[in-house]
């Protein structure tokens, strides 16, 4: 596959420099395709930053990442709902095809896991007709279970696929999954459930890293993609089978390739790319 079949989330070169001089690096190096995250686009026009990488000759796979929509009373999870309605406006103003959503779990002091499932899917429903409106997909994001207790209470493919069907049940469209190998390579249900999403038009966005043994932190000791235990390129190819012909995106957080000069990270990744 052509590198220009690949993108870089700008997480994976841990957020160090200006989104100008990542879009600039990114191109220089002959990637297709870029996703930004929110936090690196703080205080810039949105509009001008599409324009920057069209103008790169790169394309958008996509925008990062949703607000946690519980919260601990109706307030805060109305607060966290219009965040993200914000967010989908700046996913618009950029261009992107769709935007990224961790939904987030037990707001802090909750034990109830299925008081947060329905803040989720009401606050997904809020939103649905206005993303829809906007042209922006709402890319459900299922998480690793190790992150049930506070940054996802959607996890696993499945169970984001029912949540779509649930308040998609006309298939209408404006709301998927994207898949990171990440959270999901361990399912024994993965392949019967991408090719459910690939039936049902679901699929929004393909993230992939790999899984280190041991692995040292669990949020940033992601491998480089084939540097770990995944089959990344079997699970690439049941994707495209299902019938999803659009980015691969290198998604990495991790110290190591954090403290790593970004030219370096980016020719790893593409080292990465071409072995799946």
């Amino acid at each position: 596959m052509p590198l220009s079949r690949c993108s870089i989330n700008t997480a994976t070169l841990g957020h160090r420099s200006s989104i100008q001089d990542v879009i600039e690096r990114v191109a220089r190096h002959g990637f297709g395709g870029i996703s930004p995250w929110r936090r690196d686009l703080e205080g810039q026009d949105h509009r001008l930053v599409g324009r920057h990488i069209r103008d790169a000759g790169l394309a958008l796979s996509g925008y990062c990442r949703g607000t946690y929509f519980p919260g601990a009373d109706r307030s805060s999870f109305e607060a966290n709902v219009a965040d993200n309605r914000r967010a989908i406006d700046e996913a618009a103003e950029l261009g992107a095809p769709c935007f990224v959503l961790v939904v987030g779990s037990l707001p802090a002091g909750s034990k109830d896991l299925n008081s947060a499932r329905a803040q989720v899917a009401e606050g997904l429903d809020i939103l649905l007709p206005y993303a829809r409106k906007a042209r922006v997909g709402l890319a459900v994001e299922p998480l690793h279970p190790m992150y049930a207790g506070d940054r996802s209470c959607i996890t696993s493919l499945g169970e984001a696929l029912a949540l779509c069907e649930r308040l998609d049940p006309s298939r209408e469209g404006g709301i998927g999954v994207a898949i990171d190998v990440y959270h999901v390579w361990w399912d024994w249900r993965l392949s019967e459930d991408i090719a459910a999403a690939g039936r049902s038009e679901r699929i929004m966005a393909f993230h992939v890293c790999d899984w280190l043994v041991p692995t040292n932190d669990l949020l940033l000791d992601r491998g480089m993609t084939a540097d770990g235990v995944m089959d990344i390129k079997h699970i690439r190819r049941d994707v495209e089978a299902a019938g999803y012909s659009g980015f691969t995106e290198v998604e990495v957080f991790s110290r190591r390739w954090w403290s790593t000069p970004e030219d370096d990270v980016l020719v790893a990744c593409a080292k990465g790319f071409s072995s799946i």
